[in-house]
């Protein structure tokens, strides 16, 4: 597959008599820093919340019997 994506790449790019202008290479290098600064930030965030437990799952944690803050009017 990857000698098959490569072989179009070369043969989409050469077989071609125009000119891509500068402010499409421009625009390209633009593109993939913006795409690459986006993956490598969410992954970052990926592994930041995975490794700071905000990936756990939610846990349900009781009030012992006969301890009810005032105010509140808890079960008797």
């Amino acid at each position: 597959m990857l000698a098959g994506a490569v072989a179009l790449g070369y043969l989409g790019w050469f077989s071609t008599d125009h000119d891509v202008p500068e402010s499409g290479y421009v625009a390209l290098v633009l593109g993939v820093v913006f795409s690459l600064i986006v993956g490598i930030g969410l992954m970052a965030l990926v592994f930041y919340s995975s490794r700071a437990g905000y990936d756990e799952p939610a846990v349900l944690i009781r009030e012992p019997e006969g301890e009810t803050k005032e105010g509140q009017g808890g079960p008797r």
